[in-house]
Protein backbone atom coordinates (compact mmCIF):
# COMPACT_ATOMS: atom_id res chain seq x y z
CA UNK A 1 0.00 0.00 0.00
CA UNK A 2 1.07 3.83 -0.61
CA UNK A 3 1.71 6.11 1.83
CA UNK A 4 -0.04 8.59 0.40
CA UNK A 5 -2.92 8.58 -2.00
CA UNK A 6 -6.93 9.28 -2.35
CA UNK A 7 -10.04 7.34 -3.65
CA UNK A 8 -13.31 7.51 -3.49
CA UNK A 9 -15.92 5.57 -0.89
CA UNK A 10 -19.68 5.22 -1.92
CA UNK A 11 -21.67 7.26 1.29
CA UNK A 12 -26.12 7.49 0.81
CA UNK A 13 -25.47 11.17 -0.46
CA UNK A 14 -22.97 9.96 -3.04
CA UNK A 15 -19.40 8.97 -3.78
CA UNK A 16 -16.98 10.95 -1.28
CA UNK A 17 -13.33 11.37 -1.97
CA UNK A 18 -10.30 11.01 0.53
CA UNK A 19 -7.07 12.11 -0.06
CA UNK A 20 -4.25 10.91 2.55
CA UNK A 21 -0.41 11.75 3.37
CA UNK A 22 1.67 8.86 5.77
CA UNK A 23 0.79 10.90 8.47
CA UNK A 24 -2.87 12.85 7.98
CA UNK A 25 -5.99 13.24 6.06
CA UNK A 26 -5.20 16.34 3.62
CA UNK A 27 -8.14 16.32 1.88
CA UNK A 28 -11.75 15.30 1.81
CA UNK A 29 -14.41 15.89 -0.90
CA UNK A 30 -18.52 15.93 -0.13
CA UNK A 31 -19.91 13.80 -3.58
CA UNK A 32 -19.42 15.87 -7.07
CA UNK A 33 -21.92 14.79 -10.21
CA UNK A 34 -20.57 10.55 -10.09
CA UNK A 35 -17.21 9.00 -8.85
CA UNK A 36 -14.90 10.26 -11.49
CA UNK A 37 -15.95 14.39 -10.71
CA UNK A 38 -15.16 13.58 -7.14
CA UNK A 39 -11.96 12.38 -8.03
CA UNK A 40 -11.18 14.72 -10.21
CA UNK A 41 -11.71 17.61 -8.12
CA UNK A 42 -9.68 15.63 -5.24
CA UNK A 43 -6.92 15.18 -7.48
CA UNK A 44 -6.89 19.13 -8.74
CA UNK A 45 -6.19 19.85 -5.18
CA UNK A 46 -3.08 16.84 -4.49
CA UNK A 47 -1.95 16.67 -8.07
CA UNK A 48 1.05 14.92 -7.00
CA UNK A 49 -1.22 11.80 -5.96
CA UNK A 50 -2.83 9.03 -7.55
CA UNK A 51 -5.71 6.48 -6.50
CA UNK A 52 -4.32 3.98 -4.46
CA UNK A 53 -5.69 1.46 -1.92
CA UNK A 54 -6.34 3.02 1.59
CA UNK A 55 -4.25 1.67 4.41
CA UNK A 56 -6.25 0.60 7.29
CA UNK A 57 -6.46 3.72 9.13
CA UNK A 58 -7.85 5.80 6.58
CA UNK A 59 -9.97 2.84 5.43
CA UNK A 60 -11.12 3.34 9.94
CA UNK A 61 -11.43 6.92 8.86
CA UNK A 62 -13.75 6.48 5.57
CA UNK A 63 -16.10 4.14 8.02
CA UNK A 64 -16.89 7.17 10.02
CA UNK A 65 -17.47 9.36 7.52
CA UNK A 66 -19.71 6.81 6.30
CA UNK A 67 -21.74 5.97 9.48
CA UNK A 68 -22.17 9.81 10.04
CA UNK A 69 -23.46 9.97 6.60
CA UNK A 70 -26.01 7.48 7.26
CA UNK A 71 -27.51 9.38 10.23
CA UNK A 72 -24.24 8.60 13.01
CA UNK A 73 -23.35 10.85 15.73
CA UNK A 74 -18.93 10.88 15.42
CA UNK A 75 -18.33 14.40 15.70
CA UNK A 76 -15.05 13.43 13.71
CA UNK A 77 -12.83 15.54 15.98
CA UNK A 78 -10.16 13.02 16.67
CA UNK A 79 -9.88 12.69 13.04
CA UNK A 80 -5.93 13.89 12.50
CA UNK A 81 -6.10 16.82 9.31
CA UNK A 82 -2.92 17.86 7.96
CA UNK A 83 -3.78 22.34 8.24
CA UNK A 84 -0.15 23.02 7.74
CA UNK A 85 -0.40 24.77 4.61
CA UNK A 86 -3.91 26.79 5.39
CA UNK A 87 -3.89 30.33 6.46
CA UNK A 88 -3.83 30.93 10.54
CA UNK A 89 -7.69 32.54 10.01
CA UNK A 90 -8.76 29.07 8.51
CA UNK A 91 -7.11 27.02 10.93
CA UNK A 92 -9.20 28.95 14.01
CA UNK A 93 -12.41 29.02 11.86
CA UNK A 94 -11.63 25.12 11.72
CA UNK A 95 -11.48 24.20 14.95
CA UNK A 96 -14.30 26.58 16.55
CA UNK A 97 -16.49 24.27 13.39
CA UNK A 98 -15.25 21.19 14.59
CA UNK A 99 -16.41 21.56 17.78
CA UNK A 100 -19.74 21.95 16.52
CA UNK A 101 -21.82 18.55 17.79
CA UNK A 102 -23.84 16.49 15.02
CA UNK A 103 -27.30 18.13 14.91
CA UNK A 104 -26.07 21.14 16.19
CA UNK A 105 -25.28 24.36 14.98
CA UNK A 106 -24.00 28.06 14.76
CA UNK A 107 -24.09 30.64 12.51
CA UNK A 108 -21.26 32.46 10.58
CA UNK A 109 -20.96 35.62 13.46
CA UNK A 110 -21.05 32.70 16.13
CA UNK A 111 -18.24 31.10 15.08
CA UNK A 112 -16.66 34.71 14.57
CA UNK A 113 -16.89 35.56 17.83
CA UNK A 114 -15.40 32.68 19.31
CA UNK A 115 -12.31 32.96 17.53
CA UNK A 116 -12.10 36.30 18.73
CA UNK A 117 -13.15 38.26 15.66
CA UNK A 118 -16.63 39.99 16.30
CA UNK A 119 -17.77 41.21 12.74
CA UNK A 120 -15.69 38.73 11.25
CA UNK A 121 -18.84 36.68 9.53
CA UNK A 122 -17.67 37.19 6.04
CA UNK A 123 -14.32 36.03 6.33
CA UNK A 124 -15.93 33.14 8.23
CA UNK A 125 -17.71 32.42 5.21
CA UNK A 126 -15.17 32.72 2.79
CA UNK A 127 -13.06 30.28 5.24
CA UNK A 128 -15.49 27.71 5.38
CA UNK A 129 -15.99 27.81 1.75
CA UNK A 130 -12.47 26.93 0.90
CA UNK A 131 -12.81 24.08 3.53
CA UNK A 132 -10.62 21.06 2.32
CA UNK A 133 -11.86 18.81 4.70
CA UNK A 134 -15.95 18.26 4.35
CA UNK A 135 -17.70 16.96 6.60
CA UNK A 136 -14.89 16.21 8.91
CA UNK A 137 -14.70 19.82 9.36
CA UNK A 138 -18.33 20.30 9.18
CA UNK A 139 -19.24 23.03 7.76
CA UNK A 140 -22.58 22.43 6.86
CA UNK A 141 -23.14 23.23 10.94
CA UNK A 142 -22.49 26.57 10.22
CA UNK A 143 -25.48 28.80 8.83
CA UNK A 144 -26.17 32.38 8.12
CA UNK A 145 -28.06 35.07 10.59
CA UNK A 146 -31.64 33.89 11.29
CA UNK A 147 -30.53 30.49 10.89
CA UNK A 148 -31.02 30.77 7.58
CA UNK A 149 -28.77 28.70 5.41
CA UNK A 150 -26.45 30.66 4.01
CA UNK A 151 -24.11 29.96 1.22
CA UNK A 152 -22.07 26.26 0.71
CA UNK A 153 -19.80 25.48 -1.86
CA UNK A 154 -19.94 21.70 -1.83
CA UNK A 155 -22.04 20.17 -5.54
CA UNK A 156 -26.17 20.84 -4.79
CA UNK A 157 -24.82 24.22 -2.44
CA UNK A 158 -27.47 25.13 0.24
CA UNK A 159 -29.84 21.76 -1.03
CA UNK A 160 -26.63 19.56 -0.02
CA UNK A 161 -26.30 21.53 3.29
CA UNK A 162 -29.74 21.09 4.72
CA UNK A 163 -29.81 17.26 3.23
CA UNK A 164 -26.89 17.14 5.80
CA UNK A 165 -28.67 19.04 8.20
CA UNK A 166 -31.34 16.71 7.90
CA UNK A 167 -29.44 13.39 8.39
CA UNK A 168 -27.94 14.78 11.27
CA UNK A 169 -31.87 15.83 12.50
CA UNK A 170 -29.94 19.29 13.11
CA UNK A 171 -30.75 21.75 16.22
CA UNK A 172 -30.74 25.47 16.65
CA UNK A 173 -30.24 25.97 20.18
CA UNK A 174 -32.57 24.61 22.78
CA UNK A 175 -35.43 24.54 19.59
CA UNK A 176 -36.45 21.17 18.06
CA UNK A 177 -34.89 19.87 15.33
CA UNK A 178 -35.25 22.10 11.92
CA UNK A 179 -36.73 19.20 10.35
CA UNK A 180 -39.09 18.16 13.47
Amino acid sequence: MAAAGLCAFGTPIGSCGVAWSDEAIIGVRLPEADETATLGRLRRRHPELGPSDPPDWVLAIIARIQALLEGGRDDLADVPLDMRKLPEFNRRVYAVTRAIPPGRTLTYGEVAQRIGEPGAARAVGQALGYNPFAPVVPCHRVLAAGSAGGGFSATGGVATKLQLLQIERAQIGGEPGLFD
